[in-house]
């Protein structure tokens, strides 16, 4: 079964720690049942996540949280097959947005729909190779 990569963009709804904490608990649980791995990046304003894994089971994540009241203005930036994850061992990792990232003020004009696919690979690749910021569920920092 061929693996591809998918990576979208949403706007939380009702975003808070208890939402995020059962988004994280729902999609390891799910996630670790379909072989999929990936990495959400999280802050008030913004969720990027990378899911990684079989073709349809990875297809049909994506219709799930196409469905998910938690999420809204969610955009399709990248699907593609991939030889090799980047998050082999994460259920779903999750960090906030780091400083190296896009600003509040950058979201609010449109930086993750002007993004080109490299820039948006680079951003998960980048986070793969930095150690986990282990810290409340997802901080509203940066």
């Amino acid at each position: 079964m061929t693996d591809i990569q998918l990576i979208y963009a949403s706007r939380p709804f009702g975003y808070d720690d208890l939402a995020l904490t059962g988004i994280l608990a729902s999609a390891r649980r799910n996630n670790t049942r379909d072989g999929i791995t990936g990495a959400l990046i999280c802050r008030e304003d913004l969720f990027l996540q990378l899911l990684e894994g079989p073709q349809q089971l990875v297809e049909a994540a994506y219709q799930r949280i196409l469905r998910d009241d938690r999420h809204t203005d969610i955009v399709h930036l990248i699907a593609g097959e991939i030889n090799t994850r980047l998050f082999p061992s994460w259920a779903m990792r999750h960090d906030p947005a780091r400083s190296w990232m896009w600003t509040r003020e950058d979201v609010s004009a449109g930086a993750v729909n002007a993004a080109t696919k490299d820039e948006i690979r680079h951003v998960f690749a980048r986070l793969s190779t930095e150690p986990e910021i282990v810290a409340a569920v997802c901080p509203h920092a940066t």
